[in-house]
């Protein structure tokens, strides 16, 4: 699975998400019909995973997972037992906790 930065094609979502809630950092992937929202907040990260038109696999979401932690989570700042998961069929919210 590769997922692409389409940060750029969303600024109206970006700008949003940056005016209206506590994110400091907002970034937009893609990986066919499956997209995610990455935000870091002086608390949290969050990952937002959707696709509109199928449910999202296990292995998809482990391989996004995966992806988020090695290169924008650092796992070391994470509490651990502190991540939560919101799961529906077309969308997962992950969420983990920062270490003050």
């Amino acid at each position: 699975m590769r997922l692409i930065n389409t940060t750029s094609s969303h600024p109206e979502l970006v700008q949003n998400q940056l005016r209206n809630t506590d994110a400091q950092l907002v970034e937009v992937y893609s990986a066919g019909n499956t997209d995610v929202i990455f935000t870091k907040a002086a608390t949290h990260y969050e990952l937002l995973i959707s696709n509109k038109y199928r449910a999202i696999k296990d292995e998809e979401l482990d391989a996004i997972r995966q992806f988020f932690l090695k290169r924008k989570i650092n796992p070391e700042h994470i509490v651990p037992g502190k991540s939560k998961t919101l799961h529906t069929n077309n969308l997962i919210e992950m969420s983990f906790q920062i270490k003050e």
